[in-house]
């Protein structure tokens, strides 16, 4: 479903029924597709809605406008088209960032927050040399392959699962795949992420070589303080797809205990 949203056409996928949705955003290289796992498994008791983001899966891909802001506008663009009054936003990565500055201006119906292996909100530090070889990590199938194993997995992917990563990365726009190297990773929202309020869980991976533990106890839940952290073992980056069954538990226990508003005949 395509759903218009800042300007642009965003490509949608919804699935479940229940009363209180889950809203998905994906990675930098990744696509709605990323978080299909989990999804099947939560849309047995909530609704769910997975974003691709502008440039990547089947969302239109504007010249410019690939800052966080932008990617923000277009999710919440998304939420108030399908009149989502009470929800929960759930970030993986890039995604992660982005859904930080989303819950940092305290949008009516933002019941929770999830940030799985979130890039944290200060701008990420590497040397030159890295951060060019990271603009090059989806530059061809070789070094997509290269990428999921040297640094997006700690557990085997399934031949499914891995075609659709390199899919997902070769589909990207170019204007997408080199904007979070180049310029929307290097944003800084530290200030902004102490005004978010609701809930918020954050999810790491064990072994993950992207955003750390380490990384995320001291980058971030140190300024989010009622932010509490859970630890996926021998998981790598991709855990929705390492350890699809894990992720989706911890999400649903942590959406069923949120508090629900009165209602009053109005839609979710």
């Amino acid at each position: 479903m395509k759903i218009a949203s800042n300007g642009i056409r965003i490509h949608v996928e919804e699935q479940g029924s229940g009363d209180l949705p889950l809203v998905f955003l994906h990675y930098w290289g990744g696509s709605s597709r990323t978080w299909h796992h989990v999804t099947e498994i939560l849309s047995k008791t909530h609704p769910t809605v997975a974003i691709d983001h502008r440039g990547w899966g089947q969302s239109e891909a504007p010249p410019s406008g690939y800052g966080l802001a932008d990617l923000a506008a277009d999710a919440q663009g998304v939420i108030d088209a399908l009149h989502l009054r009470h929800y929960v936003l759930v970030g993986h990565s890039m995604g992660g960032k982005v859904a930080q500055l989303m819950a940092s201006r305290q949008p009516p119906g933002l019941a929770g927050l999830v940030l799985v292996a979130p890039s944290p909100p200060q701008p990420m530090r590497m040397p030159a040399e890295a951060r060019e070889m990271m603009a090059n990590a989806y530059s061809s199938r070789e070094a997509i392959e290269m990428t999921i194993d040297n640094v997006l997995t700690a557990r085997p992917l399934s031949a499914g699962d891995r075609e659709q990563v390199v899919a997902d990365s070769l589909r990207g726009a170019p204007q997408a795949k080199a904007a979070w190297p180049t310029s929307t990773s290097l944003e800084d929202i530290t200030s902004e992420v102490t005004a978010i309020t609701v809930p918020t869980l954050v999810i790491a991976g064990e072994a993950d070589r992207v955003d750390s533990v380490d990384l995320l106890k001291a980058e971030l839940l140190s300024r989010i303080p009622h932010a509490f952290l859970r630890v996926l073992p021998a998981t790598g980056h991709l855990s929705m797809l390492e350890s699809p069954s894990e992720l989706a538990g911890i999400i649903g226990e942590f959406a069923d205990a949120l508090p629900m508003p009165a209602r009053s005949g109005a839609a979710t």
